[in-house]
């Protein structure tokens, strides 16, 4: 790590060598293929869960257990517990998990780690006050009753997808795990394990209720009230009326398993949807559920001795912000690896209609997604970075392929101005007081930092700043700016993401710097920097305004602040202190150490670790600080 502090005409020359070793490393990074694909790190109820569907489908290894077993002793908490993210407090969920899956991979009750484990998930309520997910699992494992979980019929998935209780008013994340959960919480596929998990609970297994829907309304009392009827349907359903609904339910589940083996690449859908077609009649051996179970492997993280499990991929998302750090820091459209991840992106086009177009009933495909394979569900934000590593790659703005991904993203705006990240306007506060929906989101309304990528994908696309779209994008920006200057994050934490978004795309837009918007943004970049130069914003700060903007300084976070201010104010001496941070922290390999989870899945609920964070984003800021300050 340099240590030299720079000051005066240094800098300049500096900045532009870590930019090219950043470069360097990041190319060396790179696969063969032409993608970049970082580790997605998020927390252990993942790994814990993917030793509870192997020990349920009874195909769990001795191998798998040791490695399991390994990754969660090793990442336990000083408290005895697991946390949500790295150096958060202990999470009474993920501990309970962490703990049962413990002792299926043979962990003694009595082993000093898992008396910890228990005395704090004991201390924080117990077992019976786990979120929904959680008590699911232990029901599936034999170890909660089933009767004291919410129940839905198979029917709700013959609604029309325009009425209010649909499934595609659900968030395309949720949509994707409600469905085949509607067969799980009415056909309770039970697999009991052997170990007891009965020192976890602090009253019978189900006698109280566990945690409310996160977001409750006017009709929460009124959906759990009606709960005990739904089970007693389920009991004695309509038999015409159920086997349809089983049918279309089987149906859209088959329909829409990826190339993979998943189902939409992320890990709830994926495993519900086994349970879900085990419980309809599929043979553990069917084709669908081999290649589901095989599908996993490239999940699967090992590292000496230890094995972890993603619940996502980000290969298009790294990819795309990889190339567009490569054209920042100067390497140009013909350079081979550019070329290269030009090419594997143009391949990896969604060309299909997806569940985007149930509602709107608009729009013609042309986006891109997260994963290597999800046909059905694009995505507004990876579309838009997409584009602009597209052009920056050398891809003229009038390719078809930029051309459909354009009209895309103006076909996906919402009525308001902004985009969500898969549907339009997918913003049902009924939806949100379904008793399952107490943990993270079920619903996509637009988004600030969404919303800043899109408007700067179109713009740079040729889409005039005049066009109907962009005068509505640039509303919503204004209309959701906080009065101390900045904007929310919703898929980076948090504030210095949301605001280091903004700026520049409303830079492209047409506002200038002398901008109030702009300049009361600038204002809160330069106020909420840090003593050292850098930026951080702790987790901490979805919940408490006292964390707004403050935290220890990370160079993802740095890099967000800086390209804000790169178009904001970029002669300001906090733009040099923060480019300075960077350099003076850049490793003797080109990268930089960041521990902290910096990506949000859900806030405070699912927070992620991007691994590349950390390299391409500081590579970005400071390639373009380089540019601008030679220009």
């Amino acid at each position: 790590m340099t240590t030299t502090r720079l000051t005066g005409g240094e800098l300049h020359g500096a900045v532009r060598l870590a930019a090219d070793h950043g470069a360097r490393h990041l190319r060396d990074l790179q696969e063969p293929e032409g993608y970049w694909w970082g580790e997605l790190e998020s927390n252990a109820s993942i790994t814990a869960e993917q030793l509870f569907l192997l020990e349920a489908l009874n195909i769990a290894s001795e191998s798998d257990r040791k490695g399991i077993a390994a990754e969660l002793l090793a990442t336990q908490g000083e408290d005895g517990g697991w946390p949500v993210w790295f150096g958060g407090p202990a999470d009474l969920s993920i501990t309970v998990e962490a703990w049962y899956a413990l002792r299926l991979a043979g962990i003694p009750a009595d082993a000093e780690p898992m008396v910890r484990a228990r005395d704090c998930a004991r201390a924080l309520g117990g077992a019976n006050q786990t979120r929904f997910f959680t008590r699911l699992w232990l029901a599936v494992l034999g170890k909660h009753p089933w009767d004291s979980l919410p129940a839905a019929p198979p029917e709700l998935m013959m609604m029309p997808p325009r009425s209010p209780i649909s499934v595609y008013r659900f968030a395309s994340w949720a949509r994707g795990t409600f469905v085949p959960l509607l067969v799980v919480l009415s056909r309770n596929p039970t697999y009991p394990q052997d170990p007891s998990l009965d020192e976890l609970y602090l009253e019978a297994p189900g006698s109280v209720h566990g945690p409310p829907p996160r977001t409750p309304g006017k009709l929460t009392k009124m959906m759990s009230h009606l709960m005990p009827l739904a089970r007693r349907y389920n009991r004695k359903p309509f038999g015409p009326l159920r086997r349809a609904s089983e049918h279309r339910i089987r149906e859209w589940i088959l329909d829409r398993q990826e190339a993979d083996g998943s189902w939409a690449g992320i890990q709830p859908p994926w495993v519900y949807s086994i349970f879900a077609l085990h419980a309809l009649g599929m043979p553990l051996d069917h084709p669908v559920i081999t290649r589901a179970i095989d599908g996993f492997s490239t999940f699967l993280q090992h590292r000496e001795g230890r094995v972890r499990m993603q619940s996502c991929l980000s290969p298009v998302w790294d990819t795309a912000l990889s190339t567009i750090a490569l054209a920042e820091s100067g390497t140009g459209d013909d350079d081979d690896a550019v070329a290269r991840a030009r090419d594997w992106l143009l391949a990896r086009e969604v060309t299909r209609e997806g569940d985007w177009r149930r509602i709107p009933r608009r729009g013609e495909a042309g986006g891109w997604s997260f994963e290597f394979h999800n046909e059905w569900y694009p995505d507004t934000d990876d579309t838009a970075e997409v584009l602009m590593a597209l052009l920056h790659a050398g891809v003229p703005r009038h390719d078809h392929a930029i051309r459909r991904g354009v009209d895309w993203l103006l076909a996906m705006q919402s009525k308001g101005g902004g985009w969500g990240s898969f549907d339009v306007d997918n913003t049902s506060s009924l939806i949100t007081q379904f008793p399952v929906c107490d943990f993270g989101e079920v619903v996509d309304p637009p988004t600030e930092d969404v919303s800043a990528h899109v408007l700067e994908a179109l713009v740079e696309c040729g889409v005039p700043t005049g066009h109907p779209a962009i005068r509505s994008g640039i509303k919503y920006l204004r209309r959701t700016q906080r009065a101390d200057g900045s904007w929310w994050g919703r898929w980076g934490v948090n504030h210095v993401y949301g605001t280091g978004a903004v700026v520049p795309a409303l830079i492209r837009c047409g506002l200038r710097p002398d901008d109030p918007c702009i300049g009361a943004a600038v204002h809160w970049l330069k106020d909420h920097q840090n003593d050292d130069g850098g930026w951080g914003e702790d987790i901490r700060s979805y919940a408490d305004p006292d964390w707004v903007g403050r935290g220890d300084s990370t160079a993802s976070q740095t890099a967000w602040a800086l390209l804000g201010l790169m178009d904001g104010d970029p002669g300001s001496d906090a733009a040099d202190a923060g480019a300075r941070w960077l350099v003076d922290t850049q490793r003797a390999d080109g990268g930089w150490d960041e521990d902290a989870f910096t990506g949000t899945g859900f806030p405070l609920d699912f927070m992620i670790k991007y691994h590349y964070y950390r390299l391409y984003f500081p590579v970005t800021a400071l390639g373009r600080y380089a540019t601008r300050m030679q220009a």
